[in-house]
């Protein structure tokens, strides 16, 4: 019997309007949530929404505009800066840190 493992990666191109919406809204929310509180229930919705587990869920935010959400926690990831006194610092998905790892 083959193990299928949960999917680490999803493309934000693939949801569906209302779901990019509903995604955008609740990652705005988590960037100013307070207190953990509001932030881990931001992030399940999130990770909810794109099919995947539970994590710090974020937007490939590097410059060639990669649509991939992942785990930010992703030993592979890359952070290119942290969030200058917001939630949510900008993380290169795996794919893009190897190919093109950025700074700020």
């Amino acid at each position: 019997m083959a193990v299928i493992s949960p999917a680490r990666e999803a493309l934000y191109t693939q949801l569906t309007k209302a779901q990019q919406n509903l995604f955008t809204q609740l990652m705005e929310q988590a960037d100013t949530a307070r207190s953990n509180l509001d932030y881990l229930p931001l992030m399940q919705a999130l990770a909810a929404i794109a099919g995947l587990p539970n994590g710090e869920i974020r937007l490939c935010g590097c410059s060639c505009t990669c649509p991939v959400i992942f785990d930010a926690d992703q030993a592979d990831a890359h952070v290119i800066e942290w969030s200058g006194g917001y939630n949510l610092g900008r993380v290169q998905c795996p794919t893009c840190a190897d190919r093109h790892p950025e700074t700020a």
